[in-house]
């Protein structure tokens, strides 16, 4: 069950017998089509693993709601790698113009 939903943040707290609580979910691991998100009291199905966010014991992998197909063209990897979280540093060093010096 949806305990809480902060759409204008794009997470929440999912609560059940399994994540003692709370597990805490984000819009990313919503599979629905179309807007990602939840509604406090809403039921729901969910994969979850044991990992620290924000101060709850329990992050959800993917969340659908209880009854329905979930949308697997929905489907992304929490905390996998992102092109907007993606960087990266090229350095390269001069050779020196003299033998022997740096």
């Amino acid at each position: 069950m949806v305990r809480t939903w902060r759409a204008e943040d794009g997470w929440g707290v999912i609560d059940s017998p399994d994540t003692p609580g709370g597990c805490w979910a984000s819009f990313v691991s919503v599979l629905v089509p179309g807007h990602r998100a939840l509604v406090a009291g809403q039921s729901v199905e969910f994969d979850y693993e044991s990992a620290e966010q924000d101060g709850f014991s329990f992050r959800a992998i993917e969340v659908w709601p209880e009854g329905q197909e979930p949308d697997g063209s929905r489907r992304e990897v929490m905390g996998g790698a992102s092109d907007a979280y993606r960087s990266s540093r090229t350095v390269t060093f001069d050779q020196p113009d003299e033998p022997g010096r740096a």
